[in-house]
């Protein structure tokens, strides 16, 4: 008697049907990766591979056909979150459109800013982790080893690659807006990872002179500071003194907003009618949504800045349709290869 095939499934909740607050609530730490994994080994699937950034939470499994049901209880244990909360914005994706979802993901196409790069290494690292925790097996080291390959097709032979836009310059270019030349403008820029890194490195490009960087680990706050001729603050006491500042930048990992609608009040009062603008880059959000109620409160979050990056960005688009159906077909063919003869292979 032959063997049943497997069932491939990918659960998704992104951008396309969560809100940024909804995709905080989703944001995993190391710990609930490992309670992700130790779950569904725990359930008896074989193969899973978890996807989290802070635009989406996926997972891609393989199994009987109670995969799903399986992944969907694991998510549920490591987010901590209502399961009517989360079958509100996670969808299932079966069989050869979740492959297809993974080449477009890889490459880029289905991403907030279509066609960023950073969601290849994403995936790879992803990948890597469930390599690394004995979770991979023939059908998804297939599927993924051909979803990096199709997605290094599409960015040299497609279009969806082309034109500059990073967050980074658009953060400037939004300060530039409202406070025209930044050499004077007063700039504190909270977290110091990557993102805190290239926003710092765009605002120098663009004439910035006074910029303070703040993170929990002075020394990590110091170390970029003095890179790019800044100062240097810890965050507790960056906190204290933004009021001294006309942009506040935050890249900060956190559990809960690190200023909210009251403490913003009380800097506005201070700034004296001053215009503040605040450029949240967090996932979850570093400064709570009420705050742009606030009059002379300039704030923008991600989907904000994401939306300008895609109207900069018309011709990277014209070129998703084109992408999308290489894509699938490329899919179909990795489909179709993962049913005759499965590989063990691996990177």
């Amino acid at each position: 008697m032959s063997q049943p095939v497997p069932t491939l499934v990918a659960l998704s909740a992104t951008h396309h049907t969560a809100g940024l607050d909804a995709r905080a609530s989703f944001a995993l730490s190391d710990e609930g990766k490992k309670i992700f994994y130790t779950a569904v080994r725990d359930l008896g699937l074989g193969e899973a591979v978890l996807l989290t950034t802070c635009n989406r939470l996926e997972v891609y499994v393989v199994g009987d056909e109670a995969a799903a049901l399986h992944a969907r209880k694991a998510l549920l244990k490591a987010t901590g979150v209502e399961a009517d909360f989360l079958d509100t914005h996670l969808k299932a994706i079966p069989g050869q459109k979740a492959v297809e979802h993974l080449f477009s993901v890889a490459a880029g196409i289905d991403s907030q800013m279509v066609g960023e790069a950073e969601i290849a290494g994403q995936v790879k690292q992803a990948y890597a982790d469930a390599l690394a925790r004995g979770m991979t097996g023939p059908v998804l080291n297939r599927v993924f080893q051909k979803a990096f390959q199709a997605s290094a097709w599409a960015r040299t032979h497609t279009g969806i690659a082309q034109g500059q836009v990073s967050l980074g310059n658009i953060v400037v270019d939004l300060a530039g807006r409202v406070f025209g030349s930044l050499e004077q403008t007063r700039i504190l820029v909270l977290g110091t990872g990557e993102v805190g890194r290239q926003v710092v490195q765009a605002l120098v490009s663009r004439g910035a002179t006074q910029i303070s960087v703040a993170s929990r680990t002075f020394e990590n706050a110091r170390v970029l500071a003095e890179e790019f001729a800044g100062s240097s603050l810890i965050l507790t006491d960056a906190l204290r003194q933004i009021h001294n500042h006309d942009v506040i930048i935050g890249c900060a990992q956190v559990d809960r907003p690190l200023l909210v609608h009251e403490s913003v009040l009380e800097i506005v009062t201070r700034r004296q009618d001053q215009p503040l603008l605040m450029v949240d880059l967090g996932v979850p959000r570093n400064f709570s949504a009420e705050c742009r109620q606030l009059d002379g409160v300039y704030l923008s979050d991600l989907d904000d800045l994401s939306a300008v990056a895609n109207a900069r960005l018309q011709a990277r688009l014209a070129e998703v349709g084109r992408a999308r159906e290489a894509l699938e077909k490329k899919a179909e063919r990795a489909w179709l290869a993962t049913h005759s003869h499965p590989s063990n292979e691996t990177p």
